[in-house]
């Protein structure tokens, strides 16, 4: 459904779960927003941020390679990942096992 613009914000659970070493975070955007997509470790500890910008309306799929915000492979366990677009909001689990 590329090129649809979907009529609520969504996040998707990422895809595959569990993965190694990398992962695939879906979203959907109504309308042009604000977006912050942030991966943090089970503590609540800020690991990286994929997104953080202005996006437009649509569908559209961020990758994680499972590195830090300094480029370093992050160990394997639970993370979290959360997207803020404009008055929405959602938090999901994933796990990494390297």
């Amino acid at each position: 459904n590329e090129g649809v613009i979907p009529t609520e914000y969504s996040m998707n659970q990422n895809y595959p779960n569990p993965f190694n070493p990398s992962t695939q975070i879906r979203f959907g955007l109504p309308e042009a927003s604000a977006v912050t997509l942030t991966i943090y470790n089970i503590r609540g500890q800020q690991v990286r941020t994929l997104v953080n910008g202005y996006m437009q309306a649509g569908y559209l799929t961020i990758t994680w390679d499972g590195k830090d915000a300094q480029g370093s492979l992050v160990s394997s366990g639970t993370y979290l990942y959360r997207i803020n677009a404009g008055h929405y909001s959602a938090t999901h689990k994933m796990v990494l096992l390297r």
